[in-house]
């Protein structure tokens, strides 16, 4: 596996550096911004493990700098910021997991092979399948050009089926992502959910873009893949 540390203090930088490649890791060290752009962009990457105060380029920029030329690696954050403000900005700008300094280097190994165990999802935040398009920023669903309003719940639902496009997901799947540890597993509520997307998606067109796998679940495709 190969990862990309982008750190400017050399103390943290060595200590990192040395312990992933003891565990068996590709590591390539970049000392700002710009130079861990110029690494993200030469090389594909397992993990990016990312300082937050970096010099000419911040973390949070480089992070959207990423995510906008479609890097899809992911990527922990490193900073000695502690604010729920600052973890909020972190997560929203495209991290996937963020570790407080000082930190243990087995939290930070643990933590890189938890990312590592994670299926790859899209990172965009515009979302589309066929004709139907969702901007997660927006909070806005279009298909063919048409706004369809949805609830708070029926926007999570359809979120999580478009980010997992063509694939058959369990209604145990669908139940653990979109509602808390409240859900009751014997409950229909996934069903009735579905029927509410369903009629608001399909509404005025000849096919619908939700399939039913009987004793399965539920897959999200387009018309020409259903």
């Amino acid at each position: 596996m190969r990862v990309l540390v982008v750190e400017d203090e050399p103390g943290i930088a060595q200590f990192v550096c040395q312990g992933l490649r003891e565990a068996s890791y590709a590591v390539d060290l970049a000392s700002d911004g710009v130079e861990g752009l110029d690494y993200a962009l030469s090389a594909e990457y397992d993990v990016i493990v990312l300082d937050i105060l970096l010099p000419q380029v911040d973390g949070l920029q480089l992070l959207e700098k990423l995510r906008s030329h479609r890097i899809k690696a992911p990527v922990l954050l490193l900073t000695a910021l502690d604010t729920v403000e600052d973890r909020v900005k972190g997560l929203n700008a495209g991290a996937d997991d963020y570790l407080v300094k000082p930190f243990a280097f087995s939290e930070l190994l643990a933590r890189i092979r938890a990312l590592l165990r994670r299926p790859p999802l899209q990172v965009e935040t515009v979302l589309r399948i066929g004709e139907l398009e969702m901007d997660t920023s927006r909070r806005e669903v279009h298909r063919a050009g048409r706004l369809i309003e949805l609830s708070q719940r029926e926007f999570a639902l359809l979120e999580y089926l478009m980010r997992h496009p063509c694939q058959v997901l369990t209604r145990t799947q669908i139940a653990e992502h979109v509602w808390n540890f409240d859900f009751a597993n014997e409950s229909n509520v996934v069903d009735v959910y579905i029927g509410y997307l369903r009629r608001k998606l399909d509404r005025g067109f000849d096919h619908s873009l939700i399939h039913t796998l009987r004793g399965v679940g539920y897959r999200l495709a387009p018309k020409e893949d259903a």
